[in-house]
């Protein structure tokens, strides 16, 4: 079977497709010797080449493209240093006697960690089995905090303490509208019926902090390279005694601390 003209391109490209596909027979030709074959597609192809896929096209336009690296070095520059800065604290505490301390609020001051500091979210101290939980809570300044009774009984929880005082009548459940804790320094609170109960809430000027759990430590994350004071407050230090506090370098991926207060070991 002869074909000539356009015909004869589209049966030659119909043939490229299924011989491609090693079923030559299917387009009416007797499938060649390899030799044969290999001249036979070599001339169909200069003949009729296949049309090329289409390019994927570029994310930018041909002028951004060639801005996109000094952009991308640009942003690696000013953004780079803080994120390769970025540490983690580690604190370790422990009492007199060399245990681990629980509870101690841990947290690192600085001018620029006070400039960062703001509210958290979503905090509570729930008034559950006539007690306080958590005993302690570390917040940054501009924490609302809500105080939920989840006893059976009512509670009149209050503080006088200067950085925050405030009351909460006699009441059951959650009150509609949380406590701003505004002002750094440590709270003191209380319940007007049930006198054993107290708690205390740490209110500092950072948002690197941290409560100590039951090894004693405390991983502060994200810190960024720079001079810091490292304070540690515990409700067990004598009364009126001010927290732990020294100098702290941060440089690198990781920096730690170890501190001993005077509280009675057990």
């Amino acid at each position: 079977m002869l074909v000539s003209g356009m015909g004869a391109f589209e049966s030659i490209r119909a043939c490229k497709a299924v011989l491609f596909h090693t079923q030559p027979w299917r387009c009416g030709f007797q499938r060649p010797a390899v030799s044969d074959e290999d001249r036979w597609i070599g001339r169909a192809l200069r003949a009729n080449p296949l049309p090329r896929p289409p390019l994927v096209k570029p994310l930018l336009r041909p002028g951004l493209s060639r801005l996109a690296p000094r952009w991308l070095a640009l942003v690696l520059l000013v953004l780079g240093p803080a994120w390769a800065a970025a540490a983690t604290v580690t604190v370790q505490v422990v009492n007199d006697a060399g245990k681990p301390l629980v509870n101690a609020a841990v947290f690192l001051e600085s001018k620029e960690a006070r400039a960062a500091a703001r509210g958290l979210k979503g905090v509570e101290v729930q008034q559950v089995d006539k007690r306080f939980d958590p005993l302690v809570t570390v917040v940054s300044i501009g924490t609302e905090v809500l105080f939920p009774n989840r006893d059976k009984v009512r509670h009149h929880v209050y503080s006088f303490s200067p950085p925050k005082p405030f009351e909460l009548k006699l009441y059951a459940g959650t009150p509609a509208n949380p406590v701003l804790f505004d002002k750094p320094g440590i709270v003191v609170l209380g319940c007007n019926i049930h006198d054993k109960m107290m708690a205390w809430v740490v209110v500092v000027e950072t948002p690197y902090l941290g409560l100590t759990g039951a090894s004693g430590a405390i991983s502060l994350r994200d810190v960024p390279a720079g001079a810091y004071r490292l304070r540690v407050w515990h409700p067990e230090l004598p009364p009126g005694g001010a927290a732990f506090d020294t100098a702290l370098s941060v440089a690198g991926a990781a920096a730690s601390a170890n501190v001993r207060l005077p509280v009675a070991g057990r």
